[in-house]
């Protein structure tokens, strides 16, 4: 196994958690991050979504006590439980709908890093836009149990922005979306955690499905490179723990950070970054 590789697939999967719950695009820096590595090929693609299922055991098992009494109390027919697994099934409807529908045709046209910068940078005005705005604006939904169903559809409506414009960020898209529609910035944060529990696991289904009819051939900085059955479970592996771990830190992190903090440094992140994406292509310097 090349130890380069090895190394890569790592960084991904720090890449992976660290920015799959911030509001600044785990794909968009997944798709930088592939053609800044020189890795090219179905394997990759894949890949990033498969050691999603990182990041989705991180949030899982920092909900732990949180998954375990809704469904006791789903056990229980009570009915604030069922209705937030209600608003969970409406609010990941329409983007299921959406990625099986144009996911393919999106995926050919706009998964580019230079789309992806645009994206960065659209969504980094919004989300400072969004920031100001919520000042001069009470929020109307402060307690996650007071969400409905209409609540729930608007925000489910927001992520499809995600599936719709790689780099807008599945996160950003909720909870951004989800403090315009009238939620506190605390209530969109957490439902946009359990709102992923459902998509990334869905997601990651799907790229470790097609990660057994792909062809296992790769470029890598320009070479033609084949993995072996076993060189693809070590390179999962990898990922999946670094993936696991940086996001667990992440996770932790970010429900101390939102409890009296804005996101209007990642709104100023994704503007720098997705200009400096743009400037270094204007000039040459990165051909992505």
């Amino acid at each position: 196994m090349n130890f380069i590789l090895m190394l890569k697939a790592a960084i991904l999967g720090v890449v992976e958690g660290l920015t799959e719950f911030l509001p600044i695009s785990s794909t968009g820096h997944l798709i930088v991050a592939q053609s800044f590595l020189g890795l090219k090929g179905e394997f990759w693609d894949s890949f990033e979504v498969a050691i999603q299922f990182g990041a989705i055991i991180a949030v899982m098992w920092e909900f732990r006590e949180r998954i375990t009494g809704v469904v006791g109390g789903v056990l229980r027919r009570e009915r604030e439980a069922i209705q937030f697994v209600l608003n969970i099934v409406i609010a990941t409807l329409p983007v299921l709908v959406l990625a099986a529908v144009f996911g393919k045709h999106i995926k050919a046209v706009l998964f580019n890093p230079i789309a992806v910068a645009l994206a960065f940078i659209v969504g980094g005005v919004i989300i400072y836009w969004a920031e100001r705005r919520q000042v001069h604006h009470q929020a109307r939904v402060v307690q996650l149990e007071d969400l409905s169903s209409m609540d729930a559809l608007k925000v489910g409506l927001a992520q499809t922005l995600a599936v719709l414009f790689p780099g807008t960020s599945r996160s950003g898209a909720t909870i951004i979306g989800g403090m315009f529609f009238g939620l506190s910035r605390q209530v969109a944060t957490y439902f946009s955690f359990f709102l992923a529990m459902p998509v990334l696991f869905i997601a990651c289904v799907k790229g470790l499905w097609d990660m057994r009819h792909m062809s296992k051939a790769f470029v890598h900085n320009g070479v033609a490179m084949n993995l072996t059955g076993s060189d693809m479970v070590v390179l999962f592996s990898l990922g999946f723990v670094f993936a696991l771990v940086s996001a667990f830190v992440c996770v932790r992190w970010l429900l101390r950070f939102v409890s009296n903090h804005n996101f209007i440094g990642f709104a100023w992140y994704r503007i720098v970054f997705g200009v400096l994406i743009l400037l270094t292509y204007a000039m040459g310097w990165m051909t992505w």
